[in-house]
């Protein structure tokens, strides 16, 4: 594993990743990531989810019989909700923002993926055995014949923002939300929509992306809370309330 990335991840989960529970020394990440720049690009995603997770990501074999069967019912599913969520009353069309259209297009993705036979498809579990909805993974789908696992992502974009550069995926690798428990298939789904401009959003057009194939990115910024800030044995002057 790329020695880089494992420091980059204890570092970012305060040393919790590959089974460690020990804070890290900060002054070699923080020289490290100054002579790197403020941001490490070219991440292979299968790596970071090896690094966080212990699972590995299996890269779809578009030659492979089951793997052609399964892109073929996910296919299907993707079409009856695009369709479904283009007709009038549907519930997506009455929201005003893209945000809120999306937990309509996880949904009706989940129901669509059930109703096939064979398929059982859910809202991935943490490694405490909580449901979350948010972070990344959004669904999780398992094939009772094949037995392979599906983590899939649906994500809507706006027509001309295919080829944007702003950030439109992020996955934080924590121990204890982690939703990544299975050796399995990584796809996301990308829905085009046009922007509401009739008034609606419509949505136009769906693909399905192999993550095995991702690299991320990872952008080096430290933070605290009012919290943290304002801590009695820091403050060292004050006015005189009112």
């Amino acid at each position: 594993m790329n020695t880089q990335l494992v420091l980059v991840l204890l570092l970012v989960t305060g040393g919790s990743v590959l089974g460690q529970d020990r804070k890290p020394e900060v002054a070699p990440f923080i020289s490290w990531m100054l002579e790197e720049g403020d941001e490490l690009k070219g991440l292979p995603f299968p790596d970071v989810i090896k690094a966080a997770s212990g699972k590995t990501i299996i890269p779809i074999n578009l030659t492979n019989k089951a793997d052609a069967e399964l892109l073929a019912k996910i296919g299907a599913a993707l079409d009856q909700v695009v369709q479904n969520m283009n007709a009038p009353g549907s519930p997506a069309r009455r929201e005003h923002r893209i945000n809120e259209v999306s937990a309509h297009f996880e949904e009706a993705l989940k129901a669509a993926l059930n109703s096939m036979p064979g398929l059982a498809c859910d809202y991935p579990k943490t490694a405490a055995g909580q449901v979350q909805r948010s972070g990344y993974p959004d669904l999780r789908l398992a094939d009772r014949q094949s037995g392979r696992i599906v983590y899939l992502d649906p994500k809507l974009y706006e027509t001309g923002s295919r080829s944007s550069t702003f950030r439109t995926f992020y996955f934080e690798p924590k121990r204890r939300t982690n939703k990544v428990l299975d050796d399995a298939h990584h796809l996301l789904a990308g829905i085009e929509h046009d922007g509401g401009q009739t008034g609606a959003w419509k949505f136009l057009h769906w693909e399905l992306v192999d993550l095995s194939r991702f690299e991320v990115r990872l952008k080096a910024e430290f933070q605290g809370s009012n919290r943290d800030l304002y801590q009695p044995k820091s403050v060292v002057g004050t006015s005189r309330k009112e």
